[in-house]
């Protein structure tokens, strides 16, 4: 049995007439269910070997590097900049085109974000632009992968190398995603996972920092639980009484092994999941080639996205503004969303920055939608969305 985890208030049984198709569906069975119960009834429920499972799982999956499981994907980015030494008065470079969380952590971090404008045909940070905004006090260069299409990493660690430079890869989105056949995750930098149900893998809510060497591994580990020099597993499974010590001033930021145990199923099956997707982005893409003015998402040689999400850009001959393509599509009971906001313009952004230009990130945001995509959906859901798309400008 499936167990279709429902967005935005699915109404089916009130309103059996109305198709209503959310942004997105995690793929929850009854194996995630008995996973669950089975750590119910161990009694250990904090921290606990199926986080270590699902730490080894994703770290074989993306090619061997060290794994340490977070609260969340911003706590793994808050972990990173920590890792990197960043701290009061360092800046660091990122896009402005992304979710508010991975600026909000350079900020708790006591340092300043530094937003750089997009490409817009990746929506990704634009290595040509990195450059100029290198100052003395820049530590860190800080790429997403935009709904989990790979930034193009090779321009922006030369920057990096060539500057002294640090490299943290946003990869919220990007579990499975490749660069130049290489699955992200599994390179030399700092990277940083999500797990939030809209993610390829779902833990509910999680995250994940993969680190290149043991050593900043155990760092990493000591920091996400108070700071503790003794894992709490590995003084309950030791013969002998071990007594842990405080070394530096930590964080709770601990996954659960309820979450663990989730994201050791979700682990299993994120290839099925990850080519649904293709599939089905792949037949959006047909649907819309020519679409007189929806843009399908593009793939440059480099990479190989999981299409976390499909969002597609209106073109300027588009009939009525993005909002109200979002509206039109939920009077039809299709569930759509913005892009990505631009966090330079948002109210506490422009408070603390002032006013920024950024062309292309503007263009982006005002431009963009994303429409439903999960893996479970069938050919007649993602036909009504089509469907809906075609008649924009006819029925207004």
């Amino acid at each position: 049995m499936v167990y279709y985890c429902q967005f935005n208030n699915d109404r089916r049984n009130e309103r059996l007439n109305r198709i209503e198709i959310p942004i997105t569906r995690p793929h929850i069975t009854a194996d995630e269910e008995r996973a669950v119960a089975e750590v119910l009834r161990s009694g250990w429920l904090t921290q606990g070997d199926r986080v270590s499972m699902f730490e080894r799982a994703v770290a074989g999956y993306v090619g061997g590097r060290h794994a340490v499981a977070t609260s969340s994907c911003t706590t793994a980015l808050f972990i990173a900049l920590k890792l990197a030494g960043v701290g009061k008065d360092d800046e660091v470079i990122l896009p402005s085109y992304t979710f508010v969380a991975t600026a909000n952590v350079i900020i708790h971090a006591g340092a300043r974000p530094v937003f750089v404008d997009i490409d817009p045909e990746t929506y990704n940070i634009d290595p040509a632009r990195v450059e100029e905004k290198i100052g003395d006090r820049t530590k860190v260069i800080m790429p997403v992968h935009q709904v989990g299409l790979p930034a193009d990493m090779d321009p922006l660690k030369e920057i990096a190398h060539r500057h002294g430079l640090i490299v943290i890869e946003d990869a919220a989105c990007a579990l499975g995603s490749e660069y130049k056949g290489e699955r992200i995750g599994g390179g030399e930098t700092i990277t940083c996972l999500s797990f939030h149900p809209r993610k390829v893998v779902t833990t509910g809510e999680g995250g994940m920092v993969l680190l290149p060497d043991a050593d900043i591994e155990a760092e990493a580990r000591s920091l996400i639980s108070h700071g503790e020099s003794i894992p709490d597993i590995e003084r309950h499974r030791s013969a002998e009484f071990k007594v842990e010590q405080y070394r530096v001033i930590g964080y709770n930021f601990r996954m659960t092994n309820l979450q663990g145990a989730v994201g050791v199923v979700q682990m299993k099956k994120i290839d099925w999941i990850s080519a649904q997707r293709r599939g089905l982005a792949e037949r959006y893409n047909a649907a819309f080639e020519r679409h007189p003015f929806i843009i399908p998402p593009g793939e440059p040689p480099y990479a190989r996205t999981n299409f976390q999400s499909y969002m597609v850009r209106l073109g300027h001959d588009c009939p009525v503004p993005r909002d109200q393509v979002i509206q039109f599509l939920r009077a039809r009971g299709v569930s759509a969303r913005r892009g990505v906001q631009a966090i330079h313009r948002e109210p506490a952004y422009v408070e603390l920055l002032g006013e920024i230009s950024l062309p292309e990130t503007e263009h982006a945001s005002d431009s963009t939608i994303i429409l439903p995509l999960f893996p479970q959906m069938s050919r007649a859901e993602q036909d009504h969305v089509i469907e809906a798309l075609a008649r924009l400008g006819q029925d207004q």
